[in-house]
């Protein structure tokens, strides 16, 4: 019995000692190159129906989007709206506001003004 009790003891300290602390809740940091990856994905899966696959070019329904900044891209993407004093390229309300995109924004800022 003490042989079992010792084993029994040895077990449970091995699993005390393997347990796994819960995952962070902090939001991971993205390098530069990580945002910029991210915001391709984002732009390619999102963006090109109607601009273009090369956001340098315009696209058969929006303009180019290349150097668009972050706070054009929170406005317009976000709330389909301009910043104040933004001239748009063309004046139509065909995109949607696309909230959804808000946690990807800066990647896709990112990736945007990489192309400059």
């Amino acid at each position: 019995t003490m042989n079992r009790f010792l084993l029994f003891s040895i077990f449970l300290l091995a699993l005390a000692c393997t347990k796994k602390e819960p995952a962070s809740t902090e939001p991971k940091i993205m390098t530069s190159a990580e945002l910029k990856s991210r915001g391709q994905q984002v732009y390619l899966s999102n963006c090109t129906s109607c601009h273009s696959g090369n956001a340098k070019l315009d696209g058969p329904l929006g303009p180019a989007v290349a150097g668009s900044s972050l706070e054009l891209l929170k406005s317009r993407v976000l709330t389909k709206g301009y910043p104040p004093g933004f001239k748009p390229k063309r004046e139509t309300n065909v995109m949607p506001a696309l909230p959804h995109l808000a946690p990807e924004i800066e990647a896709l800022a990112e990736y945007l003004n990489s192309l400059n």
